[in-house]
């Protein structure tokens, strides 16, 4: 019995698009789509996506599923952040909402990983040898 697909070993190589070919927010170019990116929202949203990814070493050292992971709790965060914010405030939250707000960024923290990931600063063999050449003239 034979199978529509190629279920060859061998793994399927997928080749990166140009960049041209790619959304501003798969580049990097955009923050979310629709959106200006100058609010105080906004900022804090980059603020904090920033910071989480520093922690995970980088978002060259991130799967796309944890970049997702990342931008949800971002999210997640500016909201409860907004939330609190109207509570100190005086105002009426609802606290039902905030509490599972609060418990949906504690399991996206658990799936991401709340420890640092010390990004590796050791040189490079490529780094060894431009230092020789510098020395070497």
């Amino acid at each position: 019995m034979e199978t529509s697909f190629d279920s060859s070993p061998d793994r399927v190589f997928v080749e990166r698009r140009p960049s041209k070919q790619r959304s501003r927010l798969s580049n990097g170019t955009k923050l979310l789509p629709d959106l200006d990116g100058r609010s105080a929202m906004a900022r804090r949203f980059k603020d904090i996506t920033s910071a989480v990814l520093t922690d995970q070493g980088g978002a060259d050292q991130c799967s796309e599923s944890r970049l997702q992971l990342v931008r949800r709790f971002a999210a997640a965060a500016v909201l409860a952040e907004r939330m609190e914010a109207r509570l100190a405030n005086g105002e009426e939250i609802n606290i039902a909402e905030h509490g599972l707000l609060c418990s949906t960024l504690v399991r996206i923290a658990q799936r991401i990983g709340i420890n640092r990931v010390p990004r590796d600063v050791s040189l490079t063999l490529a780094d060894i040898l431009r230092e020789n050449e510098g020395d070497a003239s």
